[in-house]
């Protein structure tokens, strides 16, 4: 792709992400103004990144007067760029968590990038790169899967622990406990993925353990007990994929 030299741009949006964007762009050499209002005037820039909620990118976008070498970006992982017409238009999605209360460090963390044309595409991967971030391509038909895999490996990963939790505190035992295990699990995925290194009642067909466990889950969470069922079914499958 062809060199993309650093253009005034605008971030739109003052949510964790847009707070983070700003300075982080501006310590890597962009000429930023921002985080702005949805409402603010972003007029003299030649990038606008628009860091809103999904639902709210349509309507950012239509509030921005077309011009000729403007380009226009959302930070949505999930949304294709077609809210983003009529304008010349980019993604730029950081795959990763963004803090509430502490420095972003973006460097390290994959972006997903698109763009409507060659000079979109370019600027995406120039904002990333320039983060340390490093950019994949990810096609508008492919978003919500991806998007998908974000939220399993986060958002839905922070339901199992809390699970694990509240059903180790009717033993007595602190999540600070757990915190080993959790870790070394998933340093062992990050080696060698989900199969191979499954361990557990589970996959050892330990039917009795098993039994075990889901009549405690049915006496101190009941609420949970259909979370558990549905979770022993898919880590069997799992299990299946490892031994064929």
């Amino acid at each position: 792709m062809p060199t993309v030299t650093p253009a005034k741009v605008a971030v739109v949006g003052r949510g964790r992400l847009g707070s983070a964007l700003v300075p982080a762009l501006r310590h890597a050499g962009w000429k930023v103004d921002g985080p702005l209002g949805r409402d603010a005037e972003t007029g003299s820039a030649d990038v606008v990144i628009l860091s809103v909620p999904d639902r709210e990118i349509g309507a950012a976008a239509a509030a921005i007067t077309p011009r000729g070498g403007l380009l226009v970006g959302h930070c949505s992982g999930a949304t294709t760029l077609a809210p983003l017409a009529p304008h010349e238009a980019f993604g730029l999605h950081p795959l990763m968590t963004i803090p509430a209360d502490a420095p972003t460090e973006f460097h390290g963390a994959t972006a997903a990038v698109a763009g409507t044309t060659q000079r979109a595409s370019s600027t995406a991967v120039a904002l990333a790169e320039s983060l340390g971030m490093t950019p994949v391509v990810i096609d508008d038909a492919a978003r919500p899967a991806y998007h998908a895999a974000a939220s399993v490996a986060s958002n839905f990963l922070l339901t199992l622990e809390d699970l694990a939790e509240r059903l180790a505190a009717t033993a007595g035992v602190p999540r600070e406990r757990l915190i080993p295990l959790v870790r070394a699990t998933i340093d062992n995925w990050a080696a060698q993925g989900a199969a191979p290194v499954l361990t557990g009642p589970v996959a050892r067909g330990d039917h009795e353990t098993v039994a075990r466990q889901r009549a405690a889950v049915a006496d101190v969470s009941p609420e949970d007990l259909e979370l558990f069922d549905l979770l022993v079914a898919a880590t069997g499958r799992l299990a299946g994929r490892e031994r064929a």
